[in-house]
């Protein structure tokens, strides 16, 4: 499916594979792979952004996947995140979306939600939000018409 699908129907706390359809080079072709790599991947919707108009430029919609942290020993040294418009040339797919029970811990950030951690229930969220501190969170429970709405609208993305 295109960007402008995910876009418009996945929501926050998906996690969406994106492809550009080209088969995986062997492991012995290292600049290869690793071009592959960064137009292959999986990762969490935690992010979209509307499309913005300014007098010098004008940006199309986008959303920001989360790929993964990295680091050592508990603390986080990178975040990986990477964020495409609605006319990226990728193919994209929905693997997974968030479960009826689960909450996501989300914060606003520059007038659009950002996805900070997807828990399995409010306990967990709130014991993880205790945790990280972050002043401005807040809790969003994944509810059963959320899920629903896009069974019945004919909105699956997956």
């Amino acid at each position: 499916m295109s960007a402008s699908l995910i876009f418009d129907i996945a929501p926050l706390g998906s996690l969406v594979a994106y492809s550009d359809g080209q088969p995986k080079p062997p492991s012995r072709f290292t600049r290869k792979l690793a071009a592959w790599k960064s137009r292959n991947g999986v990762g969490r919707l935690v992010r979209k952004e509307p499309g913005r108009e300014r007098p010098t430029y004008t940006t199309p919609p986008s959303f920001t996947l989360h790929e993964g942290n990295f680091g050592e020993g508990g603390i986080i040294l990178i975040t990986v995140l990477r964020s495409y418009g609605i006319d990226s040339d990728l193919s994209f797919r929905v693997i997974e979306r968030p479960k009826i029970g689960q909450v996501r811990v989300v914060q606003d950030v520059g007038g659009n939600v950002e996805l900070l951690h997807l828990a399995e229930d409010r306990e967990a969220a709130e014991l993880w939000l205790a945790g990280k501190g972050y002043s401005r969170a807040r809790l969003e429970g994944i509810a059963a018409d959320e899920v629903g709405a896009y069974a019945i609208e004919g909105r699956t993305a997956a």
